[in-house]
C-alpha cells in the first residue's frame, strides 16, 4: 500500500526552485524540536530511538532507526506506520517487502512481524495500545 501523504511537505509536489525534492532537516533528522522534545521511549534494541506522543487509547512513536538495526519477529496490538525517510525490509506474517519514503503499512493485532533496515530510516508508528511503550527513565 502506498500513501505518500507527506509528499507536499518533502518537496515532491512540483514547485521549482533549488529546494525541490529536498527534505527539511533539523540537526540531521526530519523531526523538529517539537517532536524531539517529546519523551523518549525505553526500547531495548540497539540503533533504535523513538519519541512518544501519548494518547488516551493509542501511542504514536517517531522512530529514528540506524541502518544496522534489526527488529526481531514479534507480535502485539494493531500497528499502522508511515516511512518518512529511508528504506526498510518489513515482514508482516508471511509477506516480505521493501518500504520506502511515503509508504505505509498496517499490522493487525497478533500478527508476527519483523524488520531490517537498508538505510537509516525515520518511521512514524501508531499503536492501538496506550501502554505499548514506556518512557525512558531520565533520572540518574
Amino acid at each position: 500500500m502506498e500513501c505518500n501523504v507527506l509528499g507536499w511537505y518533502f518537496g515532491e509536489r512540483p514547485r521549482g526552485g533549488p529546494e525541490e525534492g529536498k527534505m527539511k532537516e533539523w540537526n540531521e533528522t526530519p523531526y523538529p524540536d517539537m517532536i524531539r522534545n517529546l519523551p523518549e521511549i525505553d526500547v531495548p534494541l540497539e540503533g533504535v530511538r523513538g519519541w512518544l506522543l501519548q494518547g488516551a487509547n493509542t501511542q504514536m512513536v517517531f522512530f529514528d532507526i540506524a541502518s544496522t538495526a534489526e527488529v526481531p519477529h514479534h507480535s502485539h496490538c494493531a500497528q499502522w506506520g508511515l516511512v518518512v525517510e529511508g528504506e526498510m525490509e518489513l515482514t508482516i506474517g508471511d509477506e516480505t517487502r521493501i518500504y520506502r519514503k511515503g509508504d505505509c503499512y498496517f499490522i493487525p493485532e497478533g500478527v508476527s512481524h519483523g524488520a531490517s533496515f537498508l538505510t537509516r530510516a525515520y518511521v512514524i508508528d501508531i499503536f492501538d495500545d496506550p501502554s505499548r511503550y514506556k518512557e525512558k527513565n531520565t533520572e540518574g
